[in-house]
């Protein structure tokens, strides 16, 4: 069964259970528990499908009916203004407007009827970052991440599954953390209960700026509403992660790329002196061997890439952003969360056929499409788990809020989105569960974040039994739904 309608509890063995329970009686702290977890937490699986995920998260919400799940019998009011056309596996139709995902649909599934109860961006990115939906003892649904709230799927995976390069961290998050336009962060991208040292590497390559431009910059920048545009010109950059370059020296008006190279090697040098000064924690120390080792820096280094490999993922965020997805997986992090718009760029309450068919749909069409080649031609992608999400789909129902924009757009709704997966044991070609005749609720093998978090785990060759430990050791199931057994 790979529905949500049967409870999940994983069992925990009887002695990882009165030992977990004997260190928290004795009022140990997490130093006296590395001996312990090595004799009881279960062991990655070695034949694992999957060896790394890249979940791609699409913040503002995708719109299902303009994307995976176009619904061309609908009414006026509700059918898109799109089309759906064939994909290469038969009986799969997309949107018109993600040609190249088509062509390369035997590479791929889509999940129809993952369903979740809240329209609020905060707890959608909540449940769907960390995979659960039960809110944590203290989350109060207010942008501030706090640490009771659930650790994120980055941070469980980073935990449980060994590293295999130790210049680099196991979990990172690009291009950026995820800001709301107010200026409040988003919660569930971080470590939470499982404590700081276990928040993911964000590199910050595109960091927020002026909330009120949105898209894959610098080629498809758009505002986010028509009648108030922005004043000032969309001033965003992409550039090395974590760096502050010195003032005046930017990638145009350096005298070139070695001046630039100077100054990162100027500032590692400073970053390792003063880590032999400062007590850095865990995470700090692995961001410095991450900036010393050279070929991780050509992990980075997206911008200078070769022009043409440039021009097939796109000159933009997005394009630059899964081209170093790309780059990581292969120098060895275990996951890779990729943000493709930050300050909720999908979230398209009005203007929504012009801003996915001229701004959203080609950068993201192109980019995804290189990047399953890549991975594809590579050997890759058999043992990478590519996801792909948001927070919620949109409304069966087109609005318009005539204050701020000139044409319709569709508003919030958690009770069904459609979400992509390929490679990593995933079957290509497959459409999992239903959405009904308006795209408005599941009909048929209905979903959760929990099944989705569980997918990603069993894909990892991570037990069924395994947990993960808060600060004082108490020990947590990792698994809180079914895997989604119609994509395996």
């Amino acid at each position: 069964m790979s529905g949500s309608g049967r409870l999940f509890h994983p069992l925990m063995s009887r002695r990882t259970a009165v030992q977990a329970g004997a260190v928290g009686l004795l009022g140990l702290g997490t130093n006296h528990l590395n001996a312990l977890r090595a004799s009881t937490e279960e062991k990655v699986a070695a034949n694992a499908p999957a060896k790394r995920c890249i979940y791609i998260f699409l913040s503002g919400g995708l719109s299902q009916h303009e994307s995976f799940d176009l619904k061309p019998e609908a009414p006026d009011g509700i059918r898109s203004d799109f089309a759906p056309i064939a994909t290469a596996t038969p009986g799969l139709d997309v949107c018109e407007h993600l040609p190249e995902l088509a062509k390369r649909s035997k590479l791929w599934s889509v999940v129809r009827s993952l369903t979740h109860s809240t329209n609020d961006h905060t707890a959608g990115h909540y449940y769907m970052l960390t995979g659960r939906t039960a809110p944590s003892v203290g989350f109060r649904n207010d942008r501030k991440p706090r640490p009771t709230d659930w650790p994120s799927i980055a941070s469980i995976v980073g935990d449980a599954v060994p590293i295999r390069n130790n210049n680099l961290p196991p979990a990172i998050v690009l291009p950026d953390r995820i800001v709301h336009w107010s200026g409040g962060v988003i919660p569930g991208n971080y470590g939470g209960l499982m404590g700081r040292k276990h928040d993911p590497f964000f590199i910050e390559a595109s960091p927020y700026g002026n909330p009120f431009w949105k898209g894959a910059f610098p080629e498809y920048t758009f505002p986010n509403t028509t009648k108030d545009p922005p004043k000032e010109p969309d001033a965003r950059v992409f550039q090395a992660p974590s760096i502050q370059l010195a003032p005046g020296l930017t990638s145009d008006r350096s005298s070139g790329r070695n001046l630039l190279l100077d100054e990162l090697d100027r500032q590692r040098g400073a970053l390792e002196r003063s880590a032999s000064i400062e007590q850095y924690d865990h995470q700090r120390q692995s961001a410095i061997s991450m900036l010393s080792a050279p070929e991780v820096r050509q992990a980075f280094d997206v911008t200078n890439a070769d022009e043409a490999e440039q021009r097939r993922y796109g000159k933009n965020a997005f394009g630059w952003s899964l081209l170093m997805a790309l780059r990581l997986a292969q120098a060895g992090v275990n996951l890779v969360q990729v943000n493709l718009g930050n300050n909720e760029t999908w979230d398209n309450h009005g203007e929504i056929f012009w801003r996915l068919r001229e701004k959203l749909f080609p950068p993201l069409d192109r980019a995804l499409s290189a990047f399953l080649d890549d991975l594809n031609s590579t050997g890759l992608l058999d043992t990478t788990l590519v996801v792909m999400g948001s927070e919620f789909g949109r409304t069966p129902k087109l609005s318009k809020l005539s204050s701020a924009y000139v044409e319709a757009g569709r508003d919030h709704w958690g009770a069904v989105q459609s979400v992509f997966f390929a490679g990593g044991g995933i079957k290509g070609g497959q459409v999992v569960g239903a959405s009904d005749k308006i795209g408005g609720y599941p009909i048929r093998d209905p979903q959760t974040p929990e099944n989705m978090a569980a997918t990603i785990y069993r894909q990892l060759g991570i037990p069924e039994t395994a947990a993960w430990h808060d600060e004082t050791g108490r020990p947590f199931h990792i698994y809180n739904g079914l895997p989604i057994m119609g994509l395996l």
